[in-house]
């Protein structure tokens, strides 16, 4: 147990960074973090190395339905096990943050197989530079279909995939003209798909032998693209896709932008986007911090990360944002620790995401979701409140043990020492209204006070139980939905 308040700290720090960072950590992980230096941390985790995931082939075995790609919520469950057995969590995590932002969806590409392509293309490309994931995007099945560009043609242009560029992916409302909308579509026109007509029937191919569906692929016609010259922010010459992209990236109102989506991600909720237009950001001295590390590091996201991560404004931001449904459900089956091979819990907590309000690789809209605490309703309260208990005092988890494992120093702990206890190892985790902790700790005093035992006994398995259910009810609390 973490005896010192300076031992506290440093762990509590550690902890707010990997459920930012990731979907949080176990006691043990915990234990070798507070070790090294925090700045260490940061760098070493936005230097990932191998995913070394529960591998692809295993999940398949298990779970067929992933190999197939039919649907989405397939596909999703194949994401979810990476979130939870990862050894490189920001890497889902920029994956998730871009996903929230480009939002591509089933619903409309009726190919799970092609948005998990987006999916792997955002892990590949997330951490980069923001002019190439712009122009990865741009080039991505998935959303050439969610934005209608196939249908964007020299001489009869779609508008869609140029409007929501500028409006959705880089600068917001405000910041360009129609005739900028115009121009950027011209642009765009000849990115498109290969062999769609073919591929389209083979895409929806429902066999799993030998592939499953397949995916699209992007092709680039010249002869159709619009190669006349074309004015475009203040800008003027025979303008490509990628020129326009350049043009965007280096533009104030992009530094902005993103640094407001990813203060709103990383660090503390903001308005919904809609709102941007009139409301100003919660901390203007954060998003400029962010803004300008954009446009002096090359409009490198992982510069920006490395700046948000090591700022005060972040370091100061514990419980500052709810966590999305999906970050909930991956951030208590990880550091819960009670998936280490595939299982059947998975297609619940699949499930469970949709009921709370998130259905992963189905956004309601090209607008994404409103998050923040649009998250939290009577319904979907009700859903989280399940789900910890089916994780945390039915599952059967390893970290239960570990944490009763590490309070049975003491050969007894009454009902307030065992749950402050809980409180700490949860978070460390303060109730905004003591008469949560004092239901909690009311609730636990009814079985008298939790004696340990030796290791094996018929005591610290009774003891396990009682802890397993503090747990449940920690992560059922309003405070420990904000991550």
């Amino acid at each position: 147990m973490v005896t010192t308040e300076k031992q506290l700290k440093n762990r509590s720090m550690m902890a707010h960074l990997m459920r930012r960072a990731g979907f949080g950590a176990t006691q043990k992980e915990l234990d070798d973090l507070v070790k090294l230096d925090y700045d260490q941390v940061v760098d070493s985790l936005l230097n990932p190395g191998h995913s070394n995931h529960l591998s692809d082939e295993l999940i398949l075995r298990y779970h067929t339905e992933v190999h197939e790609q039919r649907v989405g919520p397939w596909a999703a469950k194949q994401w979810l096990y990476r979130m939870v057995t990862t050894d490189t969590p920001i890497v889902e995590k920029i994956a998730l943050f871009w996903h929230g932002i480009f939002a591509t969806g089933y619903a409309k590409t009726n190919q799970a197989r092609a948005l998990s392509v987006q999916i792997d293309m955002f892990r590949r490309f997330g951490l980069g530079k923001f002019d190439i994931l712009l122009e990865e995007l741009a080039k991505d099945p998935a959303m050439i279909i969610w934005l209608d560009n196939q249908d964007n043609h020299k001489g009869a242009i779609n508008e869609n995939f140029g409007r929501e560029i500028l409006e959705l992916f880089s600068m917001g409302i405000g910041n360009y003209t129609e005739e900028d909308i115009q121009e950027c579509s011209r642009a765009f026109t000849g990115w498109t798909l290969k062999n769609a007509e073919y591929m389209s029937v083979r895409a929806m191919k429902d066999s799993i032998w030998p592939y499953g569906r397949i995916s699209w692929h992007y092709e680039y016609r010249e002869n159709d693209h619009d190669s006349g010259q074309k004015t475009f922010l203040g800008e003027t010459g025979n303008f490509n896709g990628d020129d326009i992209i350049g043009i965007i990236s280096k533009q104030r109102a992009a530094a902005d932008f993103i640094s407001r989506h990813m203060y709103d991600f990383f660090v503390a909720d903001e308005v919904p986007v809609p709102q941007w237009l009139y409301t100003p950001p919660r901390d203007p001295e954060a998003i400029q911090i962010l803004s300008d590390t954009y446009l002096s590091k090359g409009h490198d996201i992982t510069e920006m990360l490395r700046v948000l991560f090591k700022s005060d404004f972040f370091k100061n931001s514990p419980f500052e944002r709810v966590r999305c449904p999906a970050e909930y459900v991956a951030g208590c089956l990880r550091t819960s620790n009670v998936i280490n091979k595939p299982t059947m819990l998975m297609n619940d907590a699949v499930n469970v995401m949709e009921y709370m309000g998130q259905t992963l690789l189905n956004p309601p809209s090209v607008e994404g979701w409103h998050e923040g605490k649009e998250w939290i309703n009577s319904g979907s309260i009700v859903e989280r409140v399940n789900f910890s208990y089916d994780v945390w005092q039915n599952s059967g988890s390893p970290e239960v043990e570990d944490i009763t494992d590490r309070m049975a120093s003491f050969a007894a702990l009454d009902a307030t020492e065992v749950v402050d206890a809980c409180l700490d190892f949860m978070g460390p985790l303060v109730f905004t209204e003591d008469t949560s902790r004092q239901a909690i700790i009311d609730h636990v005093s009814k079985g008298g006070n939790i004696e340990f035992g030796d290791k094996s006994s018929e005591l610290r398995g009774r003891a396990e139980k009682r802890v397993s259910g503090i747990l449940a009810l920690i992560a059922s609390s309003k405070e420990y939905q904000r991550g």
